[in-house]
């Protein structure tokens, strides 16, 4: 059963309580870190939390703990922040980011100078983006003429390099052999002989003979022979 916002805030006390006891899975609609703010900080007005005693709030945490997924850990920090600031923010994300120092023409750079050299190893890329800066005056190698051999193979491993350096090729036609080995199909009429041939051999340094086994596969027809080597001539 999925409980929505609006239906959350009206429970009285031994309704959550009914809740918390009981078996039945229930989970909040929209779980978005906005929408679970929302909802707690709704929550916590309409329910007037901060103005009730501990026992009457006790259960307050917990309910909404359960309700949203959140550990009862997060419940406490939000209703803390509920508190302090009389509302529950948004932080936006700080995540540390490194400043991007090749820029995707550089890339393309890369990509191509590795198809016109066939793909060399870091140090002679390198090298080839120095003469081409410093000796050829291409401004567009400025940046790739400063860059580590070993921060090469990086960029050689990026989405955009394997983007500007993938091809196609299409499936080359198979050669279709003249002759094909397998079984006759006679379809119940004489003339399709199956021939096995064994070699007897050697004896005292001297080659054997082979037997030849002719026999037709609808009539069983046999004839059976000896021949020095196996060849047109001796056949």
């Amino acid at each position: 059963m999925q409980v929505r916002m609006q239906n959350v805030e009206p429970l009285t006390k031994r309704q959550i309580g009914e809740f918390l006891r009981g078996s039945e899975v229930i989970e909040f609609a929209g779980q978005s870190r906005a929408e679970v703010y929302v909802m707690v900080q709704e929550c916590l007005i309409r329910r007037k939390y901060f103005r009730q005693g501990t026992k009457q709030r006790g259960a307050i945490p917990a309910y909404l703990s359960k309700l949203t997924g959140r550990s009862l850990a997060q419940m406490t920090r939000l209703i803390r922040q509920q508190k302090a600031n009389g509302q529950i923010r948004l932080a936006p994300g700080t995540r540390w980011r490194f400043a991007t120092r090749y820029t995707e023409a550089d890339v393309g750079l890369l990509a191509e100078v590795d198809r016109a050299h066939e793909g060399l190893n870091g140090p002679a890329t390198r090298r080839i983006m120095q003469r081409e800066y410093r000796e050829f005056g291409r401004k567009e190698c400025e940046r790739l003429a400063g860059i580590s051999a070993s921060h090469i193979y990086n960029l050689r491993r990026s989405p955009v390099y394997r983007r500007k350096t993938v091809g196609f090729e299409h499936t080359k036609p198979s050669g279709v052999s003249t002759a094909e080995r397998r079984r006759s199909d006679p379809k119940g009429m004489p003339g399709y002989i199956r021939i096995d041939t064994v070699h007897q051999g050697d004896w005292e340094g001297k080659k054997g003979v082979y037997h030849i086994n002719a026999m037709d596969t609808v009539t069983q027809w046999e004839i059976a022979g000896c021949v020095e080597k196996i060849s047109e001539h001796y056949l």
